[in-house]
C-alpha cells in the first residue's frame, strides 16, 4: 500500500509543499511534509488503545516556514553546533552561517530544515509497511561547508511493531564535514509537561559544555543530575543549582553512550516512559552520542494544534549524532570523526520503537 500524499500547502515563491502519510495498520501513523523533512505528526496507541500525536509541531505551512524552533525537521549539514562557526579541514579554514551567537548550530540560518526536499514513496522492505524515500542536493559552499553533498532520508514504519525507523546516506565530492540527526520534540502524553516522564541514557559521561553550549571535555555522569543510567523523572533534578543546568536552562547536553553495538550496528541511546498514557519509546542508533534537550527555550509564544500553547518542558529531543564540535577536536575513540571525503558514503540509523 502506497502512501498518501496531499499538497500541504505553497511556499512564498510558490513551490508546493507536499505531506505524506505513513501507517502500518498497528496504530502508528506518521505525517511528514517536503519542507525540511519535518515530521508533523507520529499517533501512537497509549495502554488503553487510544491514539495520541506524540511530537510538538504547528498545523499549517506558514508557522513552519517563519517561527519553526526545528520542530520535526532533518537536521543538516551539521547536527548541533560548531564553535565559532568555523573550521579547519586539510589546511584551509571554512566561514560557516552564524546563527547561534558565534556559532553555527543545526547548519546554520539556511540548513537543511529550510529545505524542499524531493520525495517519493519507495517498496517497502520486508518486515516494513510503508516507506518513504527524501532527496536533496547541497551545492559547493552551502552555509560555507566545503563540498556538493548529496543526501538521501528514508523514513519506514515497521509492519510487525509501532516503530519508525529513520536511514541516512550522504556522499561528497570534497572533504567535508557531516553530521546529520533528527529533531523532534516529544511528548508521550500527547500534551502538557514532560517533566514527569522517566528517562533512561545508557551512558556514563556527557559532554560539559560552556556558556556558549559548545562541549569542553566529557566528564563522568556520577554524583551529578546528568545521571540518567537509571529510570529518571526529568524533573527531579532539573532546577538543581549545577553549574551546567544554570548555563543551559536545564538539560541541553550530548551524551557518549555505553555499549557494543550489535550485529546491525545498533546500539540503546535511550528510553522514554510516560506514567500517565502508559507510552514509552526506545531509541536505538548507529551513532556514537545522543543530545537530550529538555526543551528549555519553549516560552509559550508559540501554539499548536487547537490552540495549544508550548512552554517550558512540553517537549523534548533524542538528537543521535556524533558530537558536537567535532571539527575542533582531532579524531578519537572519545571524538568520532565527522568528517566524509569523496568516495565514503555517511550512513547512519535510528529507529524509534513505542510501546
Amino acid at each position: 500500500m502506497t502512501p498518501a500524499c496531499r499538497e500541504y500547502g505553497r511556499l512564498p515563491d510558490g513551490r508546493a509543499v507536499h505531506e505524506y502519510t505513513l501507517s502500518n495498520g498497528l496504530g502508528l501513523q506518521l505525517t511528514a511534509i517536503t519542507l525540511g523533512g519535518i515530521v508533523t505528526g507520529l499517533w501512537v496507541p497509549d495502554a488503553h488503545g487510544a491514539s495520541g500525536n506524540v511530537v510538538l509541531g504547528f498545523d499549517n505551512l506558514d508557522d513552519y516556514v517563519h517561527r519553526n524552533p526545528s520542530f520535526g525537521i532533518i537536521v543538516g549539514r551539521y547536527g548541533n553546533r560548531i564553535a565559532g562557526a568555523s573550521f579547519e579541514l586539510d589546511g584551509h579554514t571554512h566561514t560557516l552561517s552564524r546563527n547561534d551567537g558565534p556559532n553555527c548550530l543545526h547548519g546554520g540560518v539556511e540548513g537543511f530544515g529550510h529545505r524542499l526536499w524531493q520525495a517519493e514513496p519507495v517498496e517497502p522492505l520486508p518486515g516494513e509497511a510503508q516507506a518513504l524515500r527524501l532527496h536533496l542536493s547541497s551545492p559547493q559552499g552551502d552555509q560555507g561547508f566545503p563540498g556538493e553533498l548529496r543526501v538521501t532520508v528514508r523514513y519506514a514504519v515497521s509492519a510487525t511493531r509501532n516503530a519508525w525507523r529513520i536511514d541516512y546516506d550522504a556522499t561528497t565530492d570534497r572533504a567535508t564535514v557531516v553530521n546529520l540527526t533528527h529533531h523532534d520534540y516529544f511528548n508521550l502524553a500527547g500534551d502538557g509537561s514532560v517533566l514527569d516522564h522517566r528517562l533512561t541514557l545508557p551512558a556514563s559521561r556527557y559532554s560539559e559544555v560552556d556558556k556558549y553550549l559548545i562541549p569542553q571535555r566529557h566528564a563522568p555522569v556520577d554524583g551529578t543530575p546528568f545521571d540518567f543510567r537509571n529510570a529518571t523523572r526529568i524533573g527531579e533534578r532539573i532546577r538543581r543549582a549545577h553549574p551546567q543546568l544554570l548555563l543551559a536552562k536545564g538539560y541541553d547536553h550530548n551524551w557518549l553512550l555505553d555499549g557494543a553495538p550489535d550485529a546491525d550496528g545498533l546500539r540503546a541511546a535511550a528510553t522514554l516512559q510516560d506514567p500517565l498514557s502508559g507510552r514509552s519509546m526506545d531509541v536505538l542508533t548507529t551513532e556514537p552520542a545522543v543530545q537530550f534537550y529538555s526543551g528549555n527555550f519553549l516560552d509559550g509564544s508559540l501554539a499548536g494544534p487547537g490552540g495549544r500553547i508550548y512552554r517550558q518542558g512540553d517537549g523534548l529531543c533524542l538528537e543521535t549524532q556524533h558530537h558536537p564540535d567535532s571539527p575542533h577536536h582531532a579524531a578519537s575513540t572519545d571524538w568520532p570523526t565527522t568528517v566524509l571525503r569523496p568516495g565514503e558514503v555517511f550512513r547512519s540509523t535510528t529507529i524509534h520503537v513505542f510501546r
